[in-house]
């Protein structure tokens, strides 16, 4: 039988190749300095308005990973109250919202402060406040005192994916592991992300949660990386888009005597992509806050204000009159009215052919 990773006698001294890694560790360090620079220039309001949505959708996403669909709206609004956003149309929230809500922010907001056994246990109680997972009664704000075992398929044919390290052996574990994530400063914060990760996943200290505390520690090694609790790219949107690579790899290297070069190659290719998604998308805010800046002294009534904002937000198919008039709620000659008023004054152009039916962009 293939021994797994914790069977090995030093098994946290990991090793990896560095020409390996060299390479995507420098695109993502090249990334994250772009994309920060890029929101320094951003005003407050938008800057918030980035944070807000990575935020939830790192909450959203993470929980999506483990099969659990939250509410957005709900998310959004709890993280919102949380940070003293002021964010329209505020909706009361679910009680396991706000816990996951509160270990994701308590990881991002308080990044400089160190990983304890108690603060863990926190976030566990957070994401589980009923003391059950779905209708399973589970050990909460502590560790798991049961054999932990990650198993598919039917009743009687279940497949194991991984057994983890014995409940005996768990505090011992944990205890090594926290010491060095407080303790060890030599690495770059990005890395220790990737090795934290990797390594809480291997222990699976908790009867349930491990994944979403485990990205929760990946985000807050992330922020330190950056020095600011300001979010702009969600690495749990992007490892959702992977997933089946995420378990592929972690069932790969968990059976390796020490080298985890194939973890840390995923998990920054992961993060890269999640970098450049946030760089196109940034894209759209950086020219918007531009647009508005160009025309702060401009007049607009207000729907052409509304119209304006949801074609520099990327409008979905062809403008038309007709959906002006359905959008804005006003009849078909007031849209037009409005059209041509944005096409006399240089904002919007009449697109090409279309005959009657008329169609309408922002001039470039």
């Amino acid at each position: 039988m293939t021994k797994y990773i914790y069977q090995y006698k030093a098994w946290t001294n990991f090793t990896w190749n560095d020409r390996t890694i060299n390479a995507i560790f420098g695109e993502v360090r090249h990334l994250q300095g772009k994309i920060s620079g890029q929101m320094n220039s951003l005003g407050f309001s938008t800057k918030e308005e980035a944070t807000l949505t990575t935020l939830t959708l790192d909450v959203v996403k993470s929980s999506e990973i483990e099969g659990e669909l939250l509410n957005y709206e709900q998310v959004r609004s709890s993280i919102a109250r949380r940070l003293g956003i002021d964010a329209a149309g505020l909706v009361p929230t679910d009680r396991n919202v706000e816990g996951i809500v509160e270990m994701m922010l308590d990881a991002t907001q308080n990044y400089e402060a160190a990983l304890t056994e108690d603060r863990l246990f926190g976030w566990h109680a957070c994401l589980f406040p009923s003391g059950r997972s779905g209708m399973y009664k589970i050990e909460v704000a502590r560790y798991r005192s049961e054999e932990m075992q990650i198993v598919s398929g039917p009743m009687g044919k279940e497949k194991i994916h991984y057994e983890a390290v014995a409940p005996k052996a768990v505090k011992a574990e944990m205890d090594k592991f926290l010491d060095w994530f407080n303790n060890e400063e030599k690495l770059d914060f990005v890395l220790k992300a990737a090795i934290a990760h990797f390594w809480f996943i291997i222990i699976h200290p908790f009867d349930d949660g491990n994944g979403r505390i485990g990205r929760a520690i990946s985000d807050l090694l992330l922020t330190r990386a950056e020095g600011s609790p300001e979010r702009f790219y969600s690495m749990s949107s992007q490892i959702l888009i992977d997933r089946k690579r995420y378990y592929e790899v972690l069932q790969k290297v968990q059976h390796s005597s020490g080298d985890i070069t194939e973890w840390l190659d995923w998990f920054l290719h992961c993060l890269k992509n999640a970098l450049l998604k946030t760089e196109s998308s940034l894209k759209t805010v950086l020219e918007k806050a531009e647009f508005w800046k160009n025309h702060e002294d401009t007049l607009f009534n207000e729907r052409q204000r509304l119209m304006l904002n949801k074609l520099l937000d990327g409008f979905d198919g062809k403008l038309k009159s007709s959906k002006w008039a359905k959008i804005a709620k006003c009849s078909a000659d007031t849209a037009l009215r409005d059209i041509q008023d944005l096409i006399d004054r240089g904002i919007l152009v009449k697109e090409e052919g279309g005959g009657r039916s008329a169609s309408y962009a922002l001039k470039q």
